[in-house]
């Protein structure tokens, strides 16, 4: 691997990952051993200094995560402000009813239901304040897992969980099949 495709690879995956990726992975990922992963590292945050770019790679104990450089930062703060009053997408809305009627649960089992990645969609009500990590889980891997909060609550116009319509009555609702009642 050249050095370019080096800073590339190190580049696209802590792009694509989205959170902090230990150099363990990121050796994996990038098929090589971790300390050319850290030269990787060391290289791209050259590069983008030389570019005078509003990113850089932060080292977080032993992972690496692609930032925004505290410069650049109140434009990101007014993004996502906007993006927070936005509505929900479908997949949010989705996600939204399997932590409300499963919590707590991990992003793990979500995505098993949904049956794709959820990362935007858990990331995005994280941001909106519908939901929050709890605690992990006493398992390998301490899985986090998710809640609503009382943020849901106020949207949905709900007092308290138990105010959501039960699970089984939604299942049991008919299917929209496009066409229009019919008087009779």
């Amino acid at each position: 691997m050249t050095v370019e495709q080096l800073i590339g690879a190190v580049e696209a995956c802590l792009f694509a990952g989205g959170e902090p990726i230990s150099a363990a992975r990121l050796a994996q990922a990038i098929e090589t051993d971790e300390k050319t992963v850290a030269k990787g590292v060391e290289l791209l945050n050259e590069r983008l200094s030389e570019r005078k770019s509003a990113l850089e790679v932060r080292k977080l104990e032993d992972a690496y995560q692609l930032c925004t450089r505290r410069e650049a930062a109140p434009y990101v703060k007014n993004l996502l402000e906007i993006r927070r009053n936005t509505p929900l997408s479908p997949s949010s809305m989705e996600t939204l009813a399997i932590i409300a009627y499963n919590q707590p649960v991990t992003k793990s089992l979500i995505d098993q239901v949904r049956g794709v990645d959820s990362y935007y969609a858990v990331s995005s009500l994280c941001e909106k304040g519908l939901v929050q990590e709890a605690d992990r889980l006493n398992i390998p891997g301490r899985p986090i897992t998710y809640v609503t909060t009382p943020q849901f609550l106020r949207c949905f116009s709900l007092s308290s969980l138990e105010e959501l319509v039960p699970a089984k009555e939604i299942l049991s609702l008919p299917e929209d099949d496009g066409l229009e009642p019919t008087e009779e």
